[in-house]
């Protein structure tokens, strides 16, 4: 069907695999798509307005500048052969839809294959009904040996195998086998939740508890396939402790997955003890309730997504879901403002990688505060408290949805929206908006002077600063800084904000030819930083001291201080840290007369300034030496040798600038090669490849093992680490990023 049409929806009940199908199809289509399969996963999704937000991410495109995302996107795929696979539609399907006719219209090339409980309803497209799995004709005895015949026995076996390791289907129990699959209607997730059972119940008592479950649900036939799922969900709950089952409810208000310490601080009270979260846990991860994956060395659970509404039903059947989720916006919001206080130190790099792992929860927490009546300050108050990850961590798009939202939603003066403000402006700032950052940051000025509010004063005044800077107003930036640096110190004010006011004037002294008064600044705040173990504002400040040591011709100085600026720098995904640092090899490199390097360097980072705002923030100052080493590279290179490395560098993704400007083994492949030699599988061992490819083909660990002549439990061993060494949460990611390297 994709061979003939550019739109196929793959329809069907929940736990049918319509997921799997979709993924196996993208696997075996791969190499027919020159641009790549992309997944985009949209079940943890629940604010329309992001979706095509998500689909950028999804397909690394990095855009924080105030461009609509649906045209980003759309000229992101306009000229691309490429395969969009968007999963889990049903919650958003106007929106999917819309998105999907603008990228359609847009990019000829683009194929786009969506999975949904109904159909999206956009013009040419062509809907795929995802049946269960076969099961043999109830009205004939089957044969012995001929369940490999039949892919629901199949399932049910290899699923009971796994936590009986002697089951193994005979003619002796094969009826009962097909008698419980028929009861299931072939449907893959009830097969599993049933064939767990076995841990606990011999075989003829799991066909007769389903057997009596199901009689009355399932004996009108027009009840058809929901039913079914729905039945053997519930069927799985009954057989839960209440503990179990009340705890199965409660989580369900996370998004995305969760760890020990938020389940025990959202969902305990009203008869569950923190201490006997852990146990439940585990015990719902046995029953295949829940699923434990590791992140970074750090322990997650994560609900199917059918069984997540599922316990969402439930918590609204009891009542409890309004209470529970205004549990979870406050374990949020303190973690928020916890991680807010401890960025400044030594625990940056951990703080950023847990709170992006809580993204989809940190989503449904903001969106709790805009939905529910009374909460517009404790929505300002946890935008505000996220500016480290907005501003420091490639957050800049999203911080603006979600701030600007939140100051629309709470537009009564406090100290609450006086701080989104400054952050707010902040944002804008960085993105390029003057004119929205000034108006933002004056009225957090008038608000801070009307009532006596030093702290919002004092970030005004410095943010207002930031914006003289990159206007060129360089008298009115320094009187700003200094004015700032005046009211934190008798506010006893020290963290990354404030170290920056420091580094911002040192960038002023630059600009002004006082090199001795910034490398001064830059000494002060150095000290501050690696006192306290700061690294992120550290990062701005071994920029400034690039800066400064090229300016005084010191080369081999400023080429180690902007490398590690952006070594830094890549550790928090700064897209703004990363472009400067960047941009100030660039210079250097044409001061020593490596042009061509020089070249791609500044198409790379033309990249880069488009996916946060206007290059070199539109200044006179920032852009003369841009403007400079960019025509000195050209005159010596020619027009066509510089534009063919200045391309080379624009087709260069992010992670491949940053090793290119690093120097690590990396050298783009000149225009008219063919396709990149990209196998970059480190750090995946020889074995974790094989088995990593074999993921990607739609294998079961259980036929790696086969393949590959190891044990089971060695092929489910190589699949964790193979998680766990990319950072990823599931098979699926490990199929697109195969498909990636491949490609």
């Amino acid at each position: 069907m994709l061979s003939e049409t550019r739109l196929v929806t793959l329809t069907g009940v929940g736990g049918v695999g319509k997921t799997r199908l979709a993924l196996r199809t993208a696997g075996v289509l791969r190499r027919a798509f020159d641009d790549g399969v992309w997944l985009v996963e949209l079940a943890d999704l629940r604010d329309p307005a992001l979706v095509a937000h998500t689909v950028l991410e999804s397909l690394g495109v990095r855009d924080h500048t105030g461009r609509c995302r649906t045209d980003v996107l759309a000229e992101h795929l306009r000229d691309q052969q490429a395969l969009l696979v968007l999963d889990n539609c049903e919650h958003l399907v106007d929106a999917c839809a819309e998105l999907v006719e603008v990228l359609l219209s847009a990019a000829p090339g683009l194929r786009l294959l969506a999975t949904s409980r109904e159909r999206l309803g956009v013009g040419g497209e062509h809907l795929w009904q995802v049946a269960p799995l076969a099961l043999p004709d109830a009205r004939l005895p089957l044969p012995d040996g001929d369940l490999a015949r039949y892919p629901a026995l199949v399932l049910f076996a290899d699923r009971a195998a796994a936590v009986v390791p002697d089951f193994e289907v005979t003619a002796a129990n094969q009826e009962q086998v097909v008698r419980v699959c028929r009861l299931l209607d072939g449907i893959p997730l009830a097969i599993e939740l049933a064939a767990v059972r076995l841990r606990a119940l011999p075989l003829e008592h799991l066909l007769a508890a389903l057997d009596d479950c199901y009689r009355l649900r399932v004996a009108d036939k027009r009840v058809g396939r929901h039913q079914t799922l729905r039945a053997a969900v519930e069927w799985s709950f009954a057989l839960c402790t209440p503990a179990e089952q009340t705890l199965w409810a409660r989580v369900s208000v996370f998004a995305g997955g969760f760890d020990l310490c938020s389940a025990e601080r959202v969902c305990c009270g009203s008869g569950l003890a923190a201490g006997a979260v852990l146990d439940l846990l585990l015990g719902l991860v046995e029953k295949s309730v829940l699923i434990r994956e590791v992140h970074a060395g750090w322990s997650r659970f994560r609900l199917l997504e059918p069984l997540r509404q599922y316990g969402q039903d439930k918590l609204r059947e009891i009542g409890e879901e309004s209470s529970l989720r205004g549990l979870h916006r406050d374990h949020y919001l303190e973690l928020a403002e916890r991680d807010e206080r401890e960025w400044f130190g030594p625990h940056q790099n951990e703080i950023f990688a847990r709170t992006r792992l809580d993204h989809a929860n940190i989503r449904a927490a903001l969106d709790f505060c805009l939905v529910e009546q009374g909460e517009g300050r404790t929505g300002l108050r946890l935008a505000g408290a996220l500016w480290f990850y907005w501003a420091g961590c490639g957050g800049l798009k999203e911080g603006r949805y979600w701030l600007d939202r939140v100051l629309g939603h709470a537009p009564v003066p406090s100290p609450e929206r006086a701080k989104a403000l400054w952050v707010n402006g902040y944002v804008a700032t960085v993105q390029g908006e003057i004119a929205a950052a000034t108006a933002m940051l004056e009225e957090c000025r008038g608000y801070a002077e009307q009532v006596g509010d030093d702290t919002a004063l004092a970030y005004s005044i410095h943010r207002l600063g930031c914006n003289a800077l990159v206007g060129d107003d360089l008298r009115t930036a320094t009187a700003l800084f200094e004015e700032a640096q005046a009211r934190y110190r008798g506010l006893g004010e020290l963290n990354s904000n404030v170290l920056l006011a420091g580094i911002e004037m040192a960038i002023v002294a630059v600009f002004l030819g006082d090199l001795d008064r910034a490398t001064a600044l830059c000494e002060e705040v150095s000290a501050i930083s690696l006192e306290h173990g700061e690294r992120w504002s550290y990062a701005f400040v071994v920029y400034v001291q690039a800066l400064v040591a090229w300016n005084l011709g010191e080369l081999d100085r400023a080429t180690a201080c902007g490398k590690e600026s952006l070594r830094i720098k890549r550790n928090f995904n700064d897209l703004l840290g990363i472009a400067l640092a960047v941009e100030v090899l660039a210079w250097i490199d044409t001061t020593r007369s490596a042009s061509e390097r020089a070249a791609v360097l500044f198409g790379a980072a033309r990249q880069i300034w488009r996916s946060v705002g206007f290059p070199m923030f539109g200044s006179r100052y920032f852009g003369a030496p841009h403007r400079q080493c960019e025509s000195l590279a050209r005159k010596e290179l020619g027009d066509h040798e510089f534009e063919l490395a200045f391309r080379r560098g624009a087709e260069l993704n992010l992670d491949e600038t940053i090793s290119y400007a690093l120097e690590e083994q990396y050298e783009p492949t000149p225009l008219g090669a063919g396709e990149r030699k990209a196998d970059q599988w480190t750090p995946l061992t020889q074995r974790e490849r094989q088995v990593a490819r074999l993921i990607a083909d739609g294998l079961s660990d259980k036929e790696i093992a086969v393949k590959l002549v190891i044990g089971r439990r060695t092929a489910e061993g190589h699949a964790g680490h193979i998680l766990q060494k990319l950072g990823f949460s599931s098979r699926s990611q490990i199929a697109v990023w195969v498909a990636t390297q491949r490609r």
